[in-house]
């Protein structure tokens, strides 16, 4: 009979919170042991009405033998540190987006889990939205061709609420606008479908907002095979998520209804060379949950991640290409 893998939440914030929400529909993988959150009064509640024991202190996950892996939602400049510690300890790790700010960071957390057999999960979970599965599926087994090109953008104002002191809306935390918060999805898939990327440039323009990392950013990246990726995302208008990939034997475009927080279905449109467009509406699903109920599985030997460590390391290294070239305003070659 299957155990459910024991974990701890780390980081109870807008993320933590909807992670523990979803989890409770998975008891046959997952189980939450504990969550740590240091501001306690913010997750009181809803962690006493799920049963789940809650601290302030992140050694308390670490030395309580029922947490077999740990998930952090906190702030990115804290990956490195938390997931060496929990590596250390012999937990697996589910990191949220983005693993790391750089190259050699994200080399260094890869390295780490692999060398101590632990699996690594990563919190993107656009790849289990099912059209995105199914075009992923597809584009494997060839059906669109040869990708050409992807257009992809992925926005919402949400950030515009908070207090201007939250980590998520400083420059040196979450730099190049929204590229940390939600075009980094995009440039994951871009990398999934592409491979590793060669040169990017990138826009990063403050226009509606006193957002201190910008509120607009662009970025159009070529790949060392071949192909490009226009990846565009706003903090400052209403919700939007499109992600759009050319073949030469087809064409996908996809949009959600709503954000992933609260899933609404997605519309899906395409074309198949010499057929004619189409557009189908998929219902919703919950693919926070299931990217992390994948991860359970991987540490039960059940399933193999797919996330690689080769897309770990490629798309941190994309993204520390763009925060270069939004700075310097120039085609920055990736590393």
């Amino acid at each position: 009979m299957n155990r459910p893998v024991g974990i701890a939440l780390v980081g109870m914030g807008w993320w933590g919170k909807k992670m523990l929400n979803v989890l409770a529909a998975a008891p046959e993988d997952i189980r939450v042991v504990r969550a740590v959150e240091p501001n306690l009064e913010t997750a009181l509640a809803l962690c006493a009405e799920k049963g789940v024991e809650l601290s302030a202190n992140y050694a308390d996950a670490l030395a309580d033998p029922a947490v077999e892996a740990v998930v952090l939602a906190t702030p990115h400049a804290l990956h490195g540190s938390q997931i060496e510690a929990a590596v250390a300890a012999g937990k697996h790790v589910f990191c949220e987006k983005p693993l790391a700010l750089t190259k050699a960071g994200a080399e260094k957390a890869v390295r780490l889990c692999r060398d101590a057999g632990l699996v690594l999960g990563m919190g993107h979970e656009r790849r289990w939205e099912p059209p995105i599965a199914d075009l992923l599926a597809k584009a494997d087994a060839g059906e669109l061709g040869r990708i050409h090109q992807i257009e992809a953008n992925f926005s919402h104002d949400k950030f515009l609420a908070l207090d201007r002191d939250n980590w998520r809306l400083k420059a040196d935390q979450a730099p190049a606008g929204g590229m940390t918060a939600t075009g980094i999805h995009l440039l994951d898939l871009s990398v999934r479908l592409l491979g590793p990327a060669e040169s990017v440039l990138c826009i990063c323009e403050q226009l509606s907002s006193d957002l201190p990392q910008g509120d607009t950013v662009a970025a159009y990246v070529k790949f060392k095979a071949g192909g490009t990726s226009y990846v565009s995302a706003s903090l400052a208008n209403p919700f939007m998520s499109r992600f759009t990939v050319y073949g030469s034997k087809g064409w996908i475009d996809i949009r959600d209804k709503a954000h992933v927080e609260s899933p609404a279905g997605w519309i899906v449109t395409s074309a198949m060379a010499g057929g004619p467009i189409t557009t189908a509406e998929v219902p919703p699903a919950e693919p926070v949950k299931d990217n992390l109920v994948s991860f359970a599985r991987a540490v039960r030997g059940r399933e193999t991640y797919p996330i690689t460590a080769t897309h770990l390391v490629d798309n941190i290294a994309l993204l520390e290409a763009i925060f270069a070239s939004a700075s310097s305003g120039k085609i920055e070659i990736v590393a």
